[in-house]
């Protein structure tokens, strides 16, 4: 895969060959993100819920980004997501049905 990159500071952009090892070619699942920071670095912690007695989230990637490439981060992120509801429509976060619609739900199928 090569993915052209241009910064704010170049005023030419730069083609790279990105290659990805094959024991991270299927990347992992997560269904939360947790952003923090330091003055140098931004961390976003991916990860996974676990269901159980006792839920519990179970960190599966950790990844550093400096300060100065959060930017690009966002920009990317923002294109990407635009291209993707141009493709398959507006993305709709899930939400639960409240206890009034899931009881709702129960007694038309049972009734």
């Amino acid at each position: 895969m090569s993915v052209i990159l241009r910064t704010v500071a170049e005023e030419e952009a730069r083609e790279l060959e990105i290659n990805v090892p094959d024991d991270l070619e299927a990347g992992v699942y997560a269904n939360v993100a947790a952003v923090w920071h330091t003055p140098y670095e931004f961390t976003i912690d991916f990860s996974v819920i676990q269901q159980g007695d006792q839920p519990s989230v179970r960190v599966v990637s950790r990844v550093r980004i400096p300060t100065t490439v959060i930017f690009d981060l966002l920009r990317a992120l923002n294109s990407n997501m635009t291209k993707y509801e141009e493709a398959f429509g507006e993305i709709r976060r899930f939400e639960p049905p409240t206890p009034d619609e899931g009881e709702g739900d129960a007694a038309d199928q049972n009734g």
